[in-house]
């Protein structure tokens, strides 16, 4: 009887400290709720600034990628493949842009020329990252390809960083009058650095896996 007894007190008792610990958890949450503060977003922060604080553009790389912090959180793989991603979508908007100035009225021929040559690097560079884009989310797991899958990656990467460079080149010296030669420069410097970046946290995640 006592037995039984002592057994009924202890699991009431849990049951009572389950639930302080509960409210008190749940209080210090909505705390750190009301002061605008979330630990886990604040770790995956800290973990994105330190990661591309190993970045050539660390800057833009933090700018670009804290907005996913939650997404991310503290994955390496994430978040090489969020750098992907983003540069993406940057090459796609800077290619459906430059297409739209090569058909502007008033170039001259040696601008339109420059203009197209860019359009098909840069189009190269978008099919280039949807590819690593691609490898990258197969590499789930202990895959047994991953030193093969990670050089396709590093490769169709750096591919697309020299098509860009390629298409900066193209507006050296007096290819376009001076405003638009600001503005087109301007948006393929933006890709080429963060491919620069996502191709540094690519190379990171390898080493990080070995």
């Amino acid at each position: 009887m006592e037995t039984t007894l002592s057994c009924t007190n202890f699991v009431t008792l849990l049951i009572f400290l389950c639930a302080t610990f509960y409210k008190l958890d749940s209080t210090l949450a909505a705390a750190a709720a009301r002061a605008g503060v979330n630990p886990v977003s604040k770790i995956a922060t800290e973990f994105i600034r330190t990661s591309c604080s190993q970045t050539t553009y660390p800057r833009l790389c933090f700018s670009s990628l804290s907005i996913h912090a939650q997404k991310i959180q503290t994955s390496p793989q994430l978040l090489a493949g969020t750098a992907l991603n983003v540069t993406l979508s940057s090459a796609k908007a800077t290619t459906a842009m430059m297409s739209r100035l090569s058909l502007s009225h008033g170039l001259k021929p040696r601008e339109v020329s420059a203009m197209k040559d860019c359009v098909e690097e840069l189009s190269e560079t978008v099919d280039e990252l949807r590819r690593s884009i691609g490898e990258m989310s197969k590499l789930k797991g202990h895959n047994a390809d991953f030193k093969l899958m990670i050089n396709d990656i590093q490769t169709w990467v750096s591919a697309a960083l020299t098509d860009e460079n390629t298409c900066s080149d193209g507006f050296q010296g007096k290819t376009l009058n001076g405003n638009l030669k600001t503005v087109v420069r301007g948006r393929i410097v933006n890709v080429a650095q963060l491919t620069s970046n996502a191709l540094a946290l690519i190379n990171r995640y390898a080493l990080i896996r070995g």
